[in-house]
């Protein structure tokens, strides 16, 4: 698609102001013609900037999603290997419990 620029633009207008002398009905077309090129290059830089930001929202949520699947990973790991420090309390025997303890 052709890109407009405001130079392109200019030459239509003059164009337009010629055309108002000679022609009143060609004169209207071309205005409609100009109306829907500016339109469109409106539409165009609106949807460029639509995109740049859908491009950085989805940069900043594929980031935070990387650091969280690390995290879950990191986490994941440490729960694997760190060793279980309840093990060693089950063979501990409370003498209370037992009624061992001798009263004084």
């Amino acid at each position: 698609m052709d890109k407009f620029d405001i130079l392109s633009l200019f030459d239509n207008a003059k164009d337009f102001k010629n055309c108002v002398k000679t022609h009143r009905e060609d004169a209207k077309e071309r205005a409609e013609l100009l109306l829907q090129k500016l339109k469109l290059q409106d539409y165009l830089e609106q949807k460029k900037e639509d995109e740049k930001l859908k491009k950085t929202l989805l940069t900043i949520l594929a980031i935070i999603g990387i650091i969280a699947s690390v995290a879950a990973i990191a986490y994941a790991v440490y729960r694997f290997v760190a060793p279980d420090y309840l093990e060693d309390y089950d063979d501990y025997e409370d003498p209370e419990e037992d009624g061992e303890i001798a009263e004084d």
